[in-house]
């Protein structure tokens, strides 16, 4: 519960390449094949086969086993990564292994959330224990880290030029390829938020107080936790299970007053009752091992009543009619009104997290935002509806379709920014490409019998 958007965290390819590696070589082992070695060598790297089964079985899951990819085209493009992380290494290119520790961090608390436990999780990975899977995972996040960053190095100040990006067209045009682009909306939203009276905060604090003066009489925390908690982990098993969050660090992804207790008490020490986006909590320290703690913790929520909830509605409603009347704009009513932080600085435009712009391609937003707005006009504006965070905090909303570009071929005039953006895309391309191309004659490289015979892009056999 206290892991922030743990449960919309998307792994890199790199992370689902390892948990196939993983998972792919037990299955072997069991059939007792032989499934790895050393496949080749790139600088000081090693491409084990294991990589390229794993890949493979990556291809097969996303096109439903008919991926036509062979091992060779494979092999050379994780050597094309081996090439870039080598020579990050050579170019002092460094990284930051407390932000790296934070996300294996969070990888692993995921990984346990899954699976139940951190025993069925090193079991399931076959590991031995937390600390060579923790090793695992930073090797292959720092690998994918030095990797981007090597890519960004040598394509920084890259830009193209209206020239470049007319002739990128011409050349999509001639070879009719010309890009098709989806039903592309901008949305904007009002978001009014329920919160809780002040006599209803008083008596959450109040329980948490009575709850603590327990607990120093010698009552026990995890059945507390398990009576009292609504921390969703608190009655389960695993992390969480019974108030219970196992090494935590200061890097870990909890949130910054949970960390801010777990950090400033001593062990055996139960904190002040203390408020965090999920409710009231307090907090006791079971372990201190050099950086890490081992904590409980109650969490307690306080309650909207159906009152509250009805007079956000009865306002939404009421702001929505203004603004189609034309008592109040749009933007207006946001600023004046709309409790979102991350809209109402923004004229209430929802920002895509995935290109940082307004634009949306409406086939890939969240189904349940489809629903209300997929069928409105331009300019229209959804009903009011219910929404509730993870966090458990509760709302109404209206959405209106700022902007909507129905489905259409790239169009120059009309599509600029986006074709620029592609030929952008192609001209890093070609400076990683050209790099590669001169980086393999200088760099050692050796390639197992079984690939001698392999057509490759690059000239990785040295002929």
């Amino acid at each position: 519960m206290m892991q922030t958007k743990m449960d919309n965290m998307k792994f890199t390819n790199k992370i689902i390449i390892f948990l196939i590696v993983i998972t792919s070589l037990q299955t072997m082992a069991q059939k007792r094949v032989k499934i790895d070695g050393v496949a080749a060598v790139i600088g000081k790297n090693i491409v084990l086969y294991s990589e390229i089964t794993a890949a493979k079985l990556q291809l097969d899951q996303e096109n439903e086993g008919k991926s036509t990819i062979t091992e060779c085209t494979i092999l050379e493009k994780i050597m094309n990564d081996k090439l870039l992380a080598h020579h990050a290494i050579i170019d002092s290119i460094e990284v930051d292994d407390a932000s790296i520790n934070g996300e294996v961090d969070r990888k692993i608390e995921y990984f346990k959330k899954q699976l139940g436990t951190k025993e069925k999780m090193l079991d399931f990975f076959g590991f031995n224990n937390l600390s060579d899977i923790k090793k695992e995972l930073f090797n292959v996040e720092k690998e994918g880290h030095l990797i981007k960053q090597m890519q960004a190095k040598l394509t920084r100040g890259t830009d193209v030029t209206p020239e470049e990006v007319t002739s990128y067209f011409k050349s999509l045009k001639d070879a009719n390829s010309i890009p098709e682009f989806g039903t592309e909306i901008e949305l904007g939203q009002i978001v009014m938020e329920a919160k809780p009276d002040e006599k209803e905060n008083k008596i959450i604090i109040a329980k948490l107080n009575k709850i603590k003066t327990d607990l120093e009489n010698g009552g026990n925390f995890r059945m507390k936790a398990i009576l009292h908690s609504q921390d969703p982990a608190a009655s389960k098993n695993g992390s969480g299970a019974g108030g219970l969050y196992k090494g935590i660090t200061k890097e870990t992804q909890f949130v910054k007053e949970f960390k801010e207790a777990a950090f400033s008490l001593e062990e055996g020490e139960i904190s002040e009752p203390f408020k965090s986006q999920f409710g009231y909590h307090i907090l006791r320290v079971d372990k201190i091992k050099g950086k890490e703690r081992d904590v409980r913790h109650i969490l307690l929520q306080t309650e909207i009543s159906d009152e509250i909830l009805e007079k956000v509605k009865d306002s939404v409603t009421k702001l929505r009619s203004d603004i189609l009347t034309n008592k109040i704009s749009f933007e207006d009513a946001v600023k004046k009104y709309s409790s979102d932080k991350d809209t109402n600085k923004n004229k209430g435009i929802l920002i895509n997290p995935m290109s940082n712009d307004t634009h949306f391609d409406l086939t890939n937003m969240d189904p349940a935002i489809y629903a209300r707005i997929s069928n409105l006009k331009e300019g229209e504006l959804s009903n009011v509806f219910y929404d509730e965070t993870r966090e458990g905090k509760k709302m109404y909303k209206v959405m209106l379709v700022k902007s909507k570009i129905e489905a259409h071929t790239a169009d120059l005039n009309n599509d600029y920014v986006k074709i620029k953006r592609l030929a952008l895309q192609k001209k890093r391309k070609e400076l990683i490409q050209k790099w590669t191309k001169d980086k393999i004659s200088d760099t050692y490289i050796k390639i197992h019998d079984q690939y001698k015979n392999c057509t490759f892009e690059y000239n990785w056999l040295k002929k």
